[in-house]
C-alpha cells in the first residue's frame, strides 16, 4: 500500500509584487505534498509563471528566495527536502536588497 500525502497546505505563497503577478494577484495558494519542494510544485503546477520567480536554471530554489514553515527558515535544515506536517504553513518571500 502507498503511503498517503499527508495534503499540507501552502497557505501563504505571496506577499511582494513578483510574486503575486505570477499567481493573478493571489496573495495565498493551497498546494499538497509530503516536502516543501513537493508543495512548490504543485504551485509551479496551478501556476506555470511561479517556476521562474522560484526556481534558476538548474531547476534549484533561487538564492534570493526565503522558504519558511511557520518560523523556521528551511536552508537552516534540510532545505526543499523538509518534511511537512498536516496543516503547516509555507511563507514565500523572495529578497529584498538595497543600496
Amino acid at each position: 500500500m502507498a503511503p498517503q500525502s499527508n495534503q499540507n497546505y501552502v497557505s501563504r505563497a505571496g506577499g511582494p509584487e513578483p510574486l503575486r503577478s505570477a499567481t493573478d494577484g493571489a496573495a495565498t495558494l493551497e498546494g499538497e505534498g509530503d516536502t516543501v519542494d513537493e508543495a512548490l510544485r504543485t504551485l509551479v503546477d496551478r501556476s506555470p509563471d511561479l517556476a521562474d520567480n522560484l526556481y534558476n536554471e538548474d531547476d534549484e530554489l533561487r538564492q534570493f528566495v526565503n522558504v519558511h514553515v511557520g518560523d523556521e527558515d528551511v536552508r537552516s535544515g534540510d532545505g526543499v527536502r523538509t518534511t511537512l506536517e498536516a496543516g503547516d504553513e509555507i511563507s514565500i518571500v523572495p529578497s529584498i536588497a538595497g543600496g
